[in-house]
């Protein structure tokens, strides 16, 4: 059987991109945090599968909740950085992004006590005007990245990457990519398998998407917020676009997470990469660019 990737993102609900406008990171102290609990949930259930993830921190959590990061860290799972202030990538300059992970990261080891060498930027916020990201990350001495979403969305996404784990080429040096989890659809790559894909579609459909994905010998990954798993957080006033998005099925969460371990098999998000035969067989290393034919083509 295919051993797919879990990974989660450590952030709490209030500290979401849909939220951004109604909540701005100086007034996160004054909201009621919950993603010591709710990640702790997310803990309980991988233990009870004997399932090691990777989880994504954000760097804010890692200062608030070092203890927390200790439970991950002490429980096996690989750890990585989400970020300090959960902003899109695209919104900072060069020099904001390195300051941020650099801060992130520093602050996420401190609490883990473990090298933090994987990222995932908020909202798989590197697209085409951020790919410099890259070069950024290479130079702090990462060496997995999981934030290059190939699908078309109007926050995310370069529509043309690969879909498959790839070296991606910097001046710098080169650095793993892994995108989250597609499947090619008359032309169009449907995202499967994590947060607001995963609450949206019913589980038959995802169960049947991502049976599709490993049929052709590629894992698939999950990707989960601590919020998901929390329909009775308290709600935040947004715009009808961006409350859908949030708390569409934040019920259903828990259930369909269950069932997705007991049917399939998980482990790390670098242990997958590392196993996985399609990467072996092609690891030349690509070159990313702003346009659309420094892009290769998707395949499946």
């Amino acid at each position: 059987m295919t051993v797919n990737a879990f990974t989660v993102d450590v952030e709490d609900y209030f500290q979401v991109s849909a939220f951004a406008r109604q909540v701005h990171p100086t007034s996160w102290d004054g909201y009621e945090s919950r993603v010591v609990a709710n990640t702790e949930r997310i803990l309980d259930l991988l233990s009870e599968f004997r399932v090691r993830g990777t989880f994504f921190v954000l760097g804010w959590v890692a200062d608030k909740f070092p203890e927390l990061v200790k439970r991950i860290a002490s429980d096996g799972h690989e750890i990585g950085c989400h970020s300090y202030w959960h902003r899109l990538v695209y919104d900072l300059s060069p020099q904001e992004f390195r300051d941020d992970l650099r801060q992130s990261r520093d602050a996420i080891q401190q609490a883990a006590g473990v090298a933090v060498t994987a990222y995932r930027a908020p909202s798989f916020s590197i697209v085409r005007r951020s790919l410099w990201a890259l070069e950024i990350l290479v130079q702090e001495g990462f060496v997995m990245d999981s934030s290059i979403f190939p699908v078309r969305h109007d926050r995310y996404g370069i529509p043309e990457a690969r879909i498959v784990p790839y070296r991606a080429h910097t001046d710098s040096g080169t650095i793993w990519e892994y995108p989250p989890t597609v499947l090619p659809v008359f032309g169009y790559n449907l995202p499967v398998g994590g947060g607001g894909y995963l609450r949206l579609y019913p589980y038959s459909l995802t169960r049947s998407a991502l049976k599709r994905v490993n049929a052709v010998g590629r894992p698939f990954q999950i990707y989960v917020h601590p919020w998901e798993v929390d329909p009775q957080q308290p709600k935040i006033a947004a715009s009808m676009r961006s409350r859908f998005r949030h708390y569409v099925n934040l019920g259903t969460t828990t259930s369909k997470l269950r069932s997705l371990l007991q049917g399939f098999q998980f482990s790390t998000l670098s242990s997958v990469l590392h196993s996985d035969s399609n990467v072996a067989r092609d690891n030349t290393p690509v070159k990313l660019s702003g346009t659309r034919q420094g892009l290769p083509d998707s395949t499946i």
